[in-house]
């Protein structure tokens, strides 16, 4: 056997005895790795009683979409303070003949239909269209709605008691089942925050398609099904139990109801390549001859050290959205970053456990197969590599130009960047609420599904006088198609206008409209009448999100920058690499978003046009800029174990991508493949997260990490470790590639090579 290969060369430091210098990722995998089936057990147990725990308590999930400090939420207010018994939500049933909807006996099941509503649970009242209590009826006679109001929010408001009151409103068209519009006949629909719950997909078959891919993937790069299935076997373990965690802290904390998906949708990714990251460096110490319980300890000693920081750096990326102080998203990030805790504790314990069980058989394959490999003259693992970064060193300016200009394409359609959300609209299209959305589009003009609220408190002559002067100067503005009200509150204090454009909720003009009334219409009223006037509403509440997520990313891309530049600073005892990476890394979010942008808000490949989720690109930048120090520190790490071993950068560089170039393909094939599958997602903001993050880690490991990065450290040579005096006084020492793998230290040797 060669000790050399393995670390434990008398010549050596003894790292890899017990009572020795081993770090604590090698202690670790060393229990785990000797007592087995005691860390499955556990996990086992871990992953039993929170599922089962959580299934038998249930979820809490509640979307929070209130921005404190906003016009839209001052309204809220404002309107719940002074009609405290109206503040529930509310429903829109649809209802449309194209024959008319004159017929007594149309009235009359409609009548019935009503008041079978009105007795359901979870209904406070429902007004009728044609009696003026609740509703209005078009023009031309053939579409109408009625209001339903809800106890209380729409996130309130049960699955089932929603598909009650679809059921109950649908009874009323002929048959029953409400139709489809242009047919003969009364359709009937339903439409409304609380209806979408049941036009919303999850995550559906996407995880499995995903799960699947990435196996086949790994059982090519692995030859065996056992090998492949370890590191899926691990992401699954901890994403299983975290999702488990979370349903359980949702009856405490504000979770949004999407939650869930994101983490799978992240947990299975980070997951399985953590493990990937971990096993191929454990494969490698296998086929040089080292003994299985020795291999996973160097393997947790080098690799581990590689999870172990780039786990912290996702960690603190998503932890920085706390800084953007949108509720809502800081619940989600303190998930994600949880799964993301989870998957990097099991990759450092549970997959040295597994490695125990299977580390002989594990052992016979991979040197058979590496035999065989000899035995055909194929060369040295890695000789690929080697060429590539070969051609890259010949011509770096070359590769980094052609790159560059290849993501600056790709990032372009970023910069007409606009949000939003997703409305029914953007639902199935054989959906209650689709179909309503579009009734009501015909019949009212788009504007009708995102009305604008206008909340008029005092004046001179009382907010009902104010109210009434503002509504006809509203009614003459442009992009405004009607004005309902003023509609006094409970206790006549306050009176709210409706305001209606004449463009779709998701239209730019639309949120022009918004700034516009703020800005050059409403202040002017405010001065001649004195009263106040707030705006609010959905579609502008919109408006207030994009403006709170403007002011506030730069602080949060500053925190997330910082604190990962200052820790690969430490790790890597380089001023510039960091810097570097973090270039990159903004790099490949750039590329992510424009194809984000491209794809969903221009409408290629078919896609409806719309505006980005609101949420997915501060979501996209954590979760990527995060992910991409993956490889970075993996790449970087063995460029700078063979600088420390060799000290020619021209040649770390090759071996480096040699001993790397291979495990960050297959892992980014890994990523883009789970992050795909959910392209297959019903959900519109699933799909963006899954195209967005998909093609960031495929820029990320293909283009950047095996193509830039060589390219960038061949120019840097030697001064790519250059760290200034001062600094290196006062920055502590952090060992992350372990010596043990094939690099002695410098004890009595050579000045280290960054400062000669």
């Amino acid at each position: 056997m060669d000790t050399k290969a393995g670390g434990t060369g008398p010549h050596r430091r003894e790292r890899d005895p017990a009572g020795g210098r081993a770090s604590v990722f090698a202690r670790l995998a060393r229990l785990s790795h000797r007592h087995c089936w005691t860390a499955v057990i556990a996990w086992l147990v871990v992953l039993v009683v929170t599922v089962g725990v959580a299934g038998a308590v249930g979820d809490s999930y509640q979307d929070d979409h209130s921005l404190p400090g906003t016009e839209t939420q001052q309204a809220v207010e404002l309107i719940e303070r002074h009609s405290p018994g109206g503040a529930g939500d509310t429903l829109e049933i649809v209802l449309h003949d194209p024959s008319g909807l004159e017929d007594a006996r149309t009235g009359e099941a409609v009548g019935d239909m009503l008041a079978e509503v009105a007795e359901l649970p979870g209904v406070e009242r429902v007004g009728s269209p044609f009696d003026g209590g609740g509703g209005a009826v078009s023009e031309d006679g053939r579409t109408a709605f009625a209001t339903v109001v809800l106890e209380g929010t729409s996130q309130e408001l049960s699955a089932d008691e929603a598909q009650a009151i679809v059921d109950t409103a649908r009874s009323a068209a002929e048959g029953g089942q409400g139709g489809q519009a242009g047919e003969e006949g009364l359709v009937v629909e339903v439409g409304g925050a609380g209806a979408r719950q049941l036009a919303e997909g999850g995550g559906g078959a996407a995880e499995g398609v995903g799960i699947l891919t990435a196996l086949v993937i790994l059982v090519f790069m692995f030859g065996t099904v056992i090998a492949a299935g370890l590191p899926v076997v691990t992401a699954l373990f901890a994403v299983g139990s975290t999702v488990g965690l979370i349903m359980l802290a949702s009856h405490v904390f504000t979770v949004a109801s999407y939650t869930p998906y994101v983490m799978m949708l992240v947990g299975l990714g980070v997951g399985i390549d953590y493990a990937l990251l971990v096993f191929a460096r454990y494969r490698g110490e296998l086929v040089r001859g080292v003994e299985p319980e020795r291999a996973a300890v160097a393997a947790l000693d080098a690799a581990g050290r590689t999870v172990f920081f780039a786990g912290c750096t996702v960690i603190v990326a998503l932890l920085g959205l706390v800084a953007l102080g949108l509720g809502s998203l800081q619940g989600v990030a303190l998930a994600v970053a949880l799964t993301v805790l989870v998957t990097m504790a099991a990759s450092l314990t549970l997959l040295p456990a597994l490695l125990g069980i299977f580390g002989d058989r594990f052992a016979r394959q991979f040197r058979a197969r590496a035999a065989r490999r000899a035995e055909r003259g194929r060369g040295r693992e890695g000789d690929r590599w080697r060429r590539i970064g070969g051609a890259v060193q010949r011509r770096p300016l070359v590769a980094l130009l052609v790159a560059v200009i290849g993501l600056g394409a790709l990032a372009a359609p970023a910069l007409g960047l606009r949000l939003g959300f997703a409305d029914a609209g953007n639902d199935p299209e054989d959906s209650t609420t689709r179909i309503a959305y579009e009734l009501l589009a015909d019949g009212f003009g788009p504007g009708v599904n995102g009305p604008l609220v206008i909340a008029v408190e005092g004046g001179d002559g009382g907010a009902q006088a104010a109210g009434a002067q503002a509504a006809e100067r509203l009614a003459e503005a442009g992009g405004v198609a009607s004005v309902t009200g003023p509609i006094p509150s409970e206790d006549g204090e306050l009176a709210t206008l409706i305001v209606h454009p004449d463009s779709a909720p998701q239209d730019e003009a639309t949120a022009d409209l918004v700034h516009e009334l703020r800005d050059e219409v409403l202040p002017p009223l405010a001065a001649d009448s004195g009263a106040e006037f707030l705006l609010g509403g959905p579609t502008a509440g919109v408006a207030d999100f994009s403006t709170q997520v403007g002011e506030r990313m730069p602080v949060f891309v500053l925190i997330v920058v910082g604190v990962s530049v200052v820790l690969l600073t430490v790790v890597f005892r380089s001023l510039l690499i960091p810097l570097k990476a973090a270039m990159l890394n903004l790099l490949s979010i750039g590329a992510a978003l424009g194809a984000v942008v491209l794809v969903f808000q221009h409408g290629a490949f078919g896609v409806q046009p719309g505006p980005v989720e609101a949420f997915v690109p501060v979501m996209i930048f954590a979760i990527v800029f995060g992910l991409s120090m993956d490889y970075e520190v993996f790449l970087v790490s063995r460029i700078h174990e063979e600088w420390e071993r060799t000290g020619d950068p021209g040649l770390a560089v090759r071996e480096g991508l040699a001993h790397t170039g291979s495990v960050i393909t297959a892992a980014g094939a890994v990523m883009v493949a789970v992050f795909g599958a959910f392209l297959l997602s019903d959900d519109r903001m699933l799909q963006q997260f899954g195209l967005g993050l998909a093609v960031a880690i495929l820029v990320d490991a293909v283009m950047v990490r095996c193509l830039m990065v060589p390219a960038i450290m061949q120019l840097l040579g030697r001064r790519a470790w250059w760290l200034p005096a001062p600094l290196a006084r006062v920055l502590p020492r952090v060992e992350l590639e372990s010596h043990a793998a094939g690099a002695g230290p410098r004890e009595g040797g050579r000045a280290e090579p960054a400062r000669r």
